[in-house]
């Protein structure tokens, strides 16, 4: 099994829902989160004063899935959020020893 970690820009969020559930993907978790990368941050202007953004809020999904479908995931993933500027955000994919769902007891691939 892989998990598979993507963080979005916010308005991309339903462009992935829903090339994902084309795939047939069960179900994902999104939290919201602020982080920077290589942008920085950026600067803005309130009341005729400039401040500095140094956390950018971000969409950060979480999809747990079998090792055959983890590319084609992460494919539409990155096809979805892209916009072709800095910031689109990042895919990561680690592999995930076990899960375990908790009404059923059930174990590995069963469990998602």
């Amino acid at each position: 099994m892989k998990k598979i970690e993507a963080l979005i820009r916010h308005f991309k969020l339903e462009d992935v829902k829903e090339a994902l559930t084309k795939l047939g993907t069960k179900g994902m978790t999104i939290t919201e989160v602020r982080g920077f990368g290589r942008q920085r941050g950026h600067t803005e202007l309130y009341r005729g004063t400039e401040y500095t953004v140094d956390f950018v809020p971000k969409i950060k999904l979480e999809i747990v899935v079998p090792d055959s479908e983890a590319e084609a995931v992460v494919g539409a993933v990155i096809q979805a959020a892209r916009t072709g500027q800095v910031g689109d955000g990042k895919v990561f994919v680690s592999d995930l020893s076990d899960a375990i769902r908790i009404r059923t007891g059930e174990v590995g691939e069963g469990a998602i």
